[in-house]
């Protein structure tokens, strides 16, 4: 068996373990409900989250109930909270949610595309997507969106073996900018971390995930879906509507002039992770990035390959009724 191979059935193993231990009925009682949970990242491309709770916009759209939240670093455990029931709605990469599943999961909108870069450490000599199996490459998590698009591109595209797969090294994105050159070669990561990795330490830009044409040849995909169970969906459709309009209203807002929105997002992410970032980094991630409330179910079925592919054994990724965006096209055509 490859490494690869034993990487993703530890995945599916843990996922499956994660539905044993909490199975549906763990979560909260239908009926009257006094917060909403919602969990995210701290990353440009989650900005819709961050902008929506720092704004207040959240709060006042289900008010009287209060918005909790919970900031993950990556996927795989957002996954694990929400099937958990410690959340209620998140903002979460395609690879996870469809390694969770429609018995678990829905996907109600998209949010971001795009907005991923591959970097090399600075003096590194890697100069193309095609040095990289023979050197470290870091992704934020094992099993996230970024880690299957590698481990992917690896074997599929570089055929890279066992030995080039073995090399890439899920390491949280905090880490990497410390790391990067000192352990770390190359990195292939969301925003902001991309540019944070070249303007804080120095990395050089190799490619942007969506220009390599063997992964995404219409050059987009979707990066950022919000989430929510089936079960919550279906006893606080009020709430999950609530959220979406104003997901859908800062969706709108980010399209249009995302520059105009810079300083809201600095202090959103600040009041989040007590760390200012550069102006130039949030310029460059709001350029790389593109907004979206189209969940791209293209890149559903795409990742779903990959990731069978990559887990070599068992029944093939469902995808039916993961997607439901009944209460999106309902705002969509209210306003």
């Amino acid at each position: 068996m490859s490494t690869n191979t034993r990487i993703f059935l530890r995945i599916i193993a843990w996922l499956a373990l994660a539905l044993l231990i909490f199975p549906a009925g763990c979560k909260r009682k239908g009926g009257p409900i006094k917060e909403v949970r919602i969990g995210y990242f701290a990353n440009v491309t989650h900005a819709q989250a961050v902008l929506g709770v720092a704004s207040g916009e959240f709060e006042q759209a289900v008010a009287p109930l209060k918005v909790k939240t919970k900031i993950y670093n990556a996927g795989p455990t957002l996954i694990q909270d929400l099937i958990a029931g410690n959340i209620d709605i998140g903002y979460v990469g395609p690879g996870p949610a469809i390694s969770a599943g429609p018995d678990q999961l829905r996907v109600i909108a998209g949010a971001a595309a795009n907005g991923v870069l591959i970097v090399a450490a600075n003096g590194s000599p890697i100069s193309s997507v095609d040095d990289l199996p023979k050197y470290t490459l870091a992704t934020p998590q094992l099993g996230n969106t970024q880690d299957i698009s590698a481990r992917h591109f690896y074997k599929a595209v570089l055929n890279a073996g066992a030995a080039g797969i073995k090399k890439i090294k899920p390491t949280e994105n905090a880490r990497q900018l410390a790391q990067i050159g000192r352990g770390i070669d190359a990195a292939w990561v969301p925003e902001p971390w991309g540019s944070r990795l070249i303007h804080e330490a120095g990395a050089k830009l190799i490619k942007k995930e969506h220009e390599i044409k063997e992964l995404w040849p219409e050059g987009k995909f979707s990066l950022t879906l919000v989430v929510t169970t089936p079960k919550f969906l279906a006893e606080h459709p009020d709430v999950v509507e609530s959220i979406l309009g104003v997901h859908r209203s800062w969706t709108v807002r980010l399209q249009k002039e995302p520059q105009k929105y810079v300083q809201q997002l600095s202090d959103g992410l600040f009041a989040l992770v007590n760390a200012r970032l550069k102006d130039e980094v949030l310029t460059d991630s709001l350029i790389n990035v593109e907004f979206t409330d189209e969940p791209l179910e293209s890149t559903l079925k795409r990742m779903a390959a990959w990731f069978d592919e990559l887990q070599g054994t068992g029944p093939p990724t469902k995808l039916d009724d993961l997607v439901d965006l009944t209460l999106l096209r309902k705002i969509r055509s209210a306003r």
